[in-house]
Parts: structure tokens; C-alpha cells; sequence
């Protein structure tokens, strides 16, 4: 009976700690993309403007501009 009490303690704990490195890796996982991601949007717009992306980028810009005009007024 003391055998299987503490393999049910065994496999709980097991999955506790499986939960919890689930929990880790998610939280990890988020805040190295935030970073990456408030890194990548500045230097993506420079790298469109120094390779002649400004044409490209003055449409979305106005496509943008629009669609916040819009959600103001509605």
C-alpha cells in the first residue's frame, strides 16, 4: 500500500513539475518575443527606407492614417 501511495505522490509531483516547466517555457517564450519583435519593427522600417522602401512604405502610411481616421469617427 506505501508502494503505491508514493508512486501517486510520484506521478503528481511529476506532473506538477511538467505544468510548471510548460508555465516557464510559455513566459520565456513570450518576453524573448516581445524583444525581438520591438527590435525587428524599427529595423525593418529603417531597412525600407535606405533600400528605396519609402515608396512602398508611403502607401501603407496612408492606408494607416485612413483606417485610424476611420475608426475615430465611427
Amino acid at each position: 500500500m506505501f508502494e503505491i501511495i508514493v508512486s501517486l505522490l510520484a506521478v503528481w509531483l511529476l506532473i506538477k513539475a511538467i505544468c510548471l516547466a510548460a508555465k516557464l517555457t510559455w513566459g520565456t517564450a513570450k518576453v524573448i518575443a516581445t524583444v525581438l519583435l520591438s527590435l525587428a519593427i524599427p529595423l525593418f522600417i529603417l531597412c525600407l527606407v535606405f533600400v528605396g522602401g519609402a515608396f512602398l512604405l508611403l502607401p501603407i502610411v496612408m492606408l494607416a492614417g485612413a483606417w485610424g481616421l476611420m475608426k475615430a469617427c465611427g
